[in-house]
């Protein structure tokens, strides 16, 4: 092929990389590489499993929107106070035509992240410009909503539906679209927040609407009146359902700081903190750097994009209240910087949109690689852990579905979860003590399965039904 032609052939499909529909797309596809696997990747594997779990309870047990429920709570019923379980009822659906299977979650978020990935790039469009839009897009799609995204988690999810929801506002606002965005506006930011609180922080950048003098103050009031209702809706679940839910059943999952004790857990922690927005939120330095650049570049021209600038900050000291407010948590796990990252990718894509595009190009060549890199596990499950698959049929040969079990699997529901069992799930150190697996047999438990981790021999409790080099099942007797 001569050099003319190969010209001529890039001419015509240069409009192609320009349109951030392909691109969006091309990280779809590859984010389905290990789509189906179940929750065995090392990262996050314990909220997963509890997702998946709750999702199955429906399926199994009734899909009762008010009532969630998991597996390790003990004699209860496992009923539990969490975030509204529209994502659970979503992999219900599914499995209510194709049968269950671990991972629709997976694919579930994949696809609503990625919707809400679109509306990101519309909104920042009708803001700012294409081409801040474009880059800002790309960055949020390689950040840490990379991995995520493809997670049995509402994280993402929760997020997306809450950009669905702001872009409709802003159509609201702008008077663009005078039908039915209002609507649209109230359904899917009240879901968002519904699925995950933080998704609160995001929401308040519509504060900026009030100092706006382009704006039609009745439309500003309709907005806010709207928004305060799905603030009440989300409130009254979080507020008062889920403490119902906790002092009825007795299974808590949120463990709520007041802010003197989340502040002084947060100093205690700093190092972890600042990791979260240095490395986590985008995984990788470079688009850390062009973040700080940015910040730079837009105060400098503070005096055009005044508004813009309120609005960050709005949403800069909400999301910094609800840091103290979860306390440890947030330096402790990395999921917890997904709603600010759509803020971040936004200044650092104003900075690439205002450099040269050669340097720009590469530039996001070299953070999608090292962004990308540094998401590579969570796309393959190591040979070492599927063993766990077992776990279930071998469960269903011993011990009756209606039995309660312990199992040695820590605070995480991982193990439980594959066991497909009720019961309780405790350290080895804790099972170990004098007396402790007697008190829960006098609690319901009928068997006890011991995962055979560092080669831990279990306590004998009772009659060996089975044992492998994994698994020790045991039915306990007094």
């Amino acid at each position: 092929m001569t050099r003319k032609k190969i010209q001529d052939h890039w001419s015509e499909y240069k409009w192609l990389l320009s349109d951030i529909r392909f691109w969006i797309g091309v990280f779809f596809m590859l984010r389905l590489i290990g789509i189906i696997n179940a929750p065995l990747e090392m990262g996050h594997n314990w909220r997963q499993s509890l997702t998946a779990m709750i999702a199955r309870n429906f399926w199994e047990n009734g899909a009762n929107l008010l009532y969630p429920a998991i597996d390790l709570a003990g004699e209860k019923t496992g009923i539990i106070g969490s975030e509204f379980p529209l994502f659970n009822y979503l992999i219900y659906i599914v499995a209510e035509v194709f049968g269950y299977q671990h991972w629709y979650g997976r694919l579930i978020n994949l696809v609503v992240t990625t919707i809400g990935t679109f509306y990101f790039y519309k909104s920042t469009k009708a803001i700012l410009s294409h081409k801040v839009a474009y880059y800002a897009t790309l960055i949020l799609t390689v950040s840490v909503w990379f991995g995520f995204s493809r997670k049995i988690m509402p994280d993402t999810f929760s997020m997306s539906l809450m950009l669905i929801g702001l872009y409709h506002a802003h159509q609201f606002l702008s008077q663009t679209n005078k039908g039915l965005s209002l609507l649209w506006f109230f359904i899917f930011c009240t879901l968002g927040m519904l699925c995950k609180i933080p998704a609160l922080s995001l929401l308040s950048v519509l504060g900026v609407a009030v100092f706006m003098p382009s704006v039609k103050r009745s439309r500003t009031v309709r907005m806010l009146l709207v928004g305060s209702l799905g603030f009440a809706i989300t409130c009254i679940w979080y507020f008062y359902w889920v403490p119902y839910l906790v002092t009825t059943y007795g299974y808590e999952l949120y463990f709520p700081r007041t802010m003197s004790e989340g502040l002084r857990e947060i100093m205690e922690l700093w190092p972890q903190l600042l990791e979260k927005f240095y490395f986590v939120a985008f995984s990788s330095f470079i688009g850390f750097a062009c973040f700080i650049t940015g910040c730079f570049a837009i105060f400098r021209t503070r005096h055009t994009l005044k508004w813009h600038l309120l609005g960050f900050g709005i949403v800069s000291i909400v999301f910094g209240l609800f840091i103290i407010k979860t306390g440890l948590v947030f330096p402790l796990h990395s999921y917890y910087i997904v709603p600010y990252v759509p803020i971040m990718a936004l200044i650092a894509g104003y900075f690439l949109a205002h450099i040269k595009p050669k340097y720009a190009t590469w530039l996001m060549v070299i953070i999608s690689i090292e962004a990308i890199g540094n998401h590579q596990d969570d796309f393959f499950i190591k040979e070492r852990e599927k063993y766990k698959l077992n776990l279930e049929r071998i469960t269903e040969k011993y011990i009756p579905k209606s039995q309660r079990i312990i199992i040695n699997g820590g605070p995480s529901p991982q193990l439980i979860y594959f066991a497909h069992r009720k019961g309780w799930t405790e350290e080895s150190t804790v099972l170990l003590q004098h007396g402790h697996i007697d008190s829960l047999h006098h609690l319901g438990a009928t068997h006890l399965i011991w995962h055979r981790r560092n080669n831990e021999q279990p306590p004998a409790v009772g009659l060996t039904l089975y044992q492998d080099q994994y698994f020790h099942i045991q039915r306990i007797t007094p």
